[in-house]
């Protein structure tokens, strides 16, 4: 995992009496000593990152480890990460879990999260919230925190108007990503959007920007239900070694393997067995996939599509 953006991700779910949250698994890759010092941890609400997200009731952005409020803040130091994202997933108003997820970043490895909010009462436009943008440099930041979309335009404005996960190939040379010009001027050239749950006013979209060096993950499939809502099957899906990927899509049966039980627990599912995984197991095998976290995307507690990242 130390070859891409995201460097970690961790579950954590309510207890038995819904509190606190405990720890529900993760995918650790080379931060080895991070991973140790976060399974034995529980949050209550309000309590670290997982809790902050579960009090708001929307994603929330942490974009130093090195505080004092971040509790393992020395393992993730020694483990070169660097901010971290809580995702609360929430069917209504009930939530299921929620995923952390951590990046890391040096003068070779760079990216950026942004974390986008609309509220229809107040305006029409989808704008910053917050941001981590480690080496990009000031000139993305900026004229990113200058920049507002409606929907249907730009990388956030089309998933907060499909509602689903967006993803695009090329930024610098799209005319659909409206900072091409300054993500040219930083090596950024993948993104990927992820419409999120939330219990407040509006609508909110994270999205993820991987430069050249960095991939934001290793392949990336979106999973739809089929008509009768039994299945999952794969819409679209991105490798870096392959780009698009093509050939016939799997079907994948209501709980079946990781992405499977995403579609019927509502809450992110874990493998480090990408290879053993079934109907998508050979292809992570002979790509050398090892790892894979499925996440689902809930509107209204009904699954609109699960994003399943392989490391």
């Amino acid at each position: 995992m130390s070859t891409t953006f995201i460097r970690a991700v961790e579950t954590w779910v309510p207890g038995v009496d819904r509190s606190p949250l405990e720890f529900g698994g993760g995918l650790y890759g080379e931060a080895r000593r991070f991973g140790n010092a976060s399974r034995g941890l529980c949050f209550g609400f309000g309590e670290g990152l997982p809790g902050q997200a579960w009090e708001a009731g929307r994603p929330v952005v942490l974009k130093d480890l090195s505080g004092g409020n971040f509790r393992r803040s020395g393992a993730a130091m020694a483990d070169g990460l660097s901010c971290g994202i809580a995702l609360p997933i929430f069917a209504g108003e009930v939530l299921t879990s929620v995923l952390v997820i951590f990046c890391g970043d040096d003068e070779a490895h760079a990216g950026a999260i942004e974390l986008w909010h609309n509220d229809s009462a107040a305006s029409k436009d989808m704008t910053l919230v917050d941001g981590y943008y480690g080496t990009t440099g000031e000139a993305f930041e900026y004229s990113s925190r200058r920049t507002a979309f409606r929907r249907g335009h730009g990388l956030p404005g089309m998933a907060w108007d499909s509602g689903l996960p967006v993803f695009m190939d090329d930024l610098g040379h799209g005319s659909r990503f409206l900072r091409a010009d300054s993500a040219l001027q930083v090596g950024i050239n993948r993104g990927f959007a992820l419409p999120c749950s939330s219990l407040g006013a509006g609508q909110y979209v994270m999205t993820f920007l991987s430069a050249l060096a960095t991939p934001l993950v290793r392949r990336f499939e979106i999973w739809l239900p089929d008509a009768s809502r039994t299945r999952l099957q794969r819409s679209y899906g991105f490798s870096e070694g392959e780009g698009v990927l093509q050939g016939g899509a799997p079907l994948i049966e209501r709980g079946q393997g990781c992405i499977g039980r995403s579609f019927a627990t509502g809450a992110p599912a874990l493998s480090d067995e990408a290879g053993s995984e079934p109907r998508v197991g050979a292809a992570a095998a002979a790509a050398g996939l090892e790892q894979l976290v499925a996440v689902p995307l809930l509107q209204q507690g009904r699954l609109m599509a699960s994003v399943a990242w392989y490391f």
